[in-house]
């Protein structure tokens, strides 16, 4: 009975090791720069959120048109745009990459410098 115990614990041990998983998360170092509308966010909302069918002026989704400075200033201040950024809440076909995120939320840290 012994060898029996022995061995059930040596199997578990091995199993729990053995099934162990070494990848690992890719970790977005922090932004020391100074984000701004014009050098840095422009061209994320330009590529992902004012494109055609979205919000581009000439017909933006929900009424809301992100194709300048105080339009995303007033959507990130007043609307819900860092929420829906942050948690994907966009169309599925289009989720901002975590560095994106990063950039966006570091502009409204740093004041929504134009």
């Amino acid at each position: 009975m012994k060898n029996f115990t022995a061995f059930i614990l040596f199997s578990l041990l091995t199993i729990s090791l053995t099934s162990c998983s070494s990848s690992e998360v890719p970790i977005t170092p922090p932004i020391t720069e100074e984000i701004t509308y014009s050098k840095n966010v422009k061209v994320i909302i330009d590529n992902s959120c004012a494109t055609s069918g979205c919000h581009s002026a000439s017909s933006p989704a929900a009424g809301l048109s992100l194709t300048n400075y105080t339009q995303v200033k007033n959507a990130a201040q007043n609307g819900n745009l860092h929420f829906r950024i942050d948690n994907n809440t966009m169309p599925p076909s289009s989720p901002l990459a975590t560095d994106k995120k990063s950039v966006i939320d570091k502009w409204k840290s740093d004041g929504y410098i134009e």
